[in-house]
């Protein structure tokens, strides 16, 4: 006990007991911090690695997890008679954030996680990672959507996946094509600059006495974004989702708005990785 109450006073007198919350308890000579350097453009010698294409693995298998759980998700409640006996919108919200809070947090150690297009294009932006290896992890998460979508029509059946809608994203009734490109520009900005914020490796080293587990509030962000935006687009927010559904579904309804949900996405994730960079990142280590 004497031993615990040492520390206990070492402890007081080392850290201040006027500190701000939500401030670093520790200072730089605690806890050293040393600013990770920009991804190459191009890295050659990554198409030579096994654990390059092992990340891109990773990606396809993730993004085919996401839209089969997904998709089947709005199948199911579109396909009840009345919403009150499904899981309705929340419930959709719900299984696309915890899908991609699982699948974040089995895939982070491996690719870093992106499962999405726009991440992966904002995350490049800043240079976190190389012009190789986002466009092969675009593709095979746009290859892993396709997948998906396509074990849930096989599931389904084609007559009764088409006249569900196919989990395909379009702007709803209602609302003009400006609204839902603003609706997924929004979106994505909160997806991408929550990614950018709980993967921060200086924030991770100011503010290591607060645990953050990155896939969390990143999956909460989706949940959020959803439960916004599905009266308005369905919510896309990631291209590759959009994409898989629409060319599984490949009716007029898919394609007709379909630039919305990449373009939509790529200025959001860009707006993102602008703010980060200039905002965020510019802050100094030591307040």
């Amino acid at each position: 006990m004497e031993g615990k109450e040492e520390d206990v006073r070492l402890g007081a007198n080392k850290y201040r007991e006027a500190q701000p919350i939500g401030t670093a308890a520790q200072t730089q000579d605690d806890k050293d911090y040393t600013e990770p350097p920009p991804a190459p453009f191009f890295e050659p010698s990554e198409l030579t690695s096994w654990s390059f294409y092992r990340a891109g693995i990773a990606e396809f298998v993730a993004t085919f997890l996401f839209l089969y759980i997904s998709v089947l998700t709005v199948m199911g409640v579109v396909k009840a008679p009345t919403k009150c006996s499904t899981v309705g919108i929340q419930g959709i919200a719900w299984a696309f954030g915890g899908m991609i809070f699982a699948l974040v947090y089995c895939t982070a150690g491996i690719s870093g996680g992106h499962i999405n297009p726009a991440v992966t294009f904002g995350l490049f932006l800043a240079r976190k990672l190389s012009l190789t290896r986002a466009v092969y992890y675009m593709v095979m998460q746009c290859l892993g959507a396709i997948c998906g979508a396509g074990v849930v029509k096989g599931f389904e059946g084609r007559h009764q996946y088409t006249l569900l809608g196919g989990g395909a994203n379009s702007v709803a009734a209602g609302y003009t094509k400006g609204d839902g490109l603003g609706a997924e520009i929004v979106g994505t900005f909160v997806l991408v600059y929550t990614v950018f914020s709980a993967t921060d490796a200086k924030r991770s080293a100011r503010d290591s006495h607060v645990p953050i587990l990155a896939p969390l509030p990143i999956g909460f962000a989706v949940f959020l974004v959803h439960l916004a935006t599905i009266p308005i687009t369905g919510t896309g927010i990631n291209p590759a989702r959009s994409l898989g559904a629409a060319i599984i579904f490949n009716k007029d309804q898919g394609w007709d708005d379909h630039w919305i949900f990449w373009v939509g996405p790529f200025i959001g994730a860009a707006l993102a990785a602008l703010y980060h960079v200039v905002v965020i990142r510019a802050i100094p280590f030591k307040k």
